[in-house]
């Protein structure tokens, strides 16, 4: 009878660092490359679902520790258990976790250093916006090892031209991080030392908006992106007649008619 192996538990494998809006996780594996293991995966799931519902959380930033962002999955977690029902259910979970970064109201900035491969450029890739250290670098690697990248192809596809995506899931060479600016993964590159900088100036200007047209523009762009044109004209006509009726925008739109800076209510 096959037997799965225990897996030892990791001591904060993900860090939460909350103040003035923004809340920073921070994938905690420096050892391991902050590769995605399962207790990773799961502390990354329960952090975005009760961020999800803190109102007070307006930007959540997502980061890594040492000398990369993310390597992808644990391979060699993955290998201890060698069964299908574990890899499925594996699976299952990192796209768990990658559809809570899409459907949660807040908007995800991937803070970017280091390497980001396989699932760590999937997870880029899911991020709402993203901005990387110049000497970042990114692949979807798992062609090397004979693990087509499937599951990371899902949000790079949907980031980069089809053809410059294939590129790199078929070859699994690395894009250098102005390479993965040009192609759309990644919102701009930075030196390293201008890194946090620039993350926080980028969540501020989002702070400064108003919450409430941030979280219905946030739904509404993903969402109508898996329409036809005409449902997605429909849809979005309906999203900007609530948003009309909010408190936030008659306040917007006074504003800017009496020249002024608004007071947004967040409602």
């Amino acid at each position: 009878m096959a037997t799965t192996l225990a897996t030892p538990v990791e001591e904060e494998a993900l860090l939460r660092q909350d103040g003035a809006g923004i809340t920073t996780l921070t994938l905690n594996r420096p050892k391991h490359y902050n590769a995605l293991s399962e207790q990773l995966l799961a502390e990354l799931q329960s952090a975005l679902n009760a961020i999800a519902k803190d109102e007070s959380v307006r930007v959540v930033v997502i980061a890594g520790n040492g000398a990369a962002f993310c390597a992808g999955h644990d391979l060699k977690q993955m290998r201890s258990n060698p069964h299908k029902a574990y890899y499925q259910k594996l699976f299952a979970q990192c796209s768990s976790v990658m559809l809570s970064i899409m459907r949660m109201p807040q908007p995800v900035i991937a803070r970017v250093h280091g390497l980001a491969t396989a699932a760590g450029c999937q997870l880029v890739a899911q991020c709402d916006l993203a901005i990387a250290s110049d000497s970042a670098t990114f692949a979807v690697s798992g062609i090397n090892v004979g693990l087509f990248c499937s599951t990371p192809s899902v949000p790079l596809a949907r980031n980069v031209l089809r053809k410059q995506a294939m590129e790199m899931l078929l070859t699994g060479d690395f894009i250098d991080a102005h390479t993965a600016v040009q192609r759309g993964l990644v919102n701009r590159a930075v030196p390293p030392e201008q890194l946090d900088a620039a993350v926080s100036e980028l969540a501020q200007k989002l702070i400064a908006k108003s919450s409430v047209a941030v979280t219905i523009g946030k739904r509404a762009f993903y969402r109508h992106l898996e329409m036809g044109l005409e449902a997605a004209y429909q849809y979005a006509a309906e999203e900007m007649a609530c948003n009309m009726m909010a408190e936030d925008a008659a306040e917007g739109i006074d504003a800017f008619i009496g020249k002024r800076a608004p007071q947004w209510h967040n409602r």
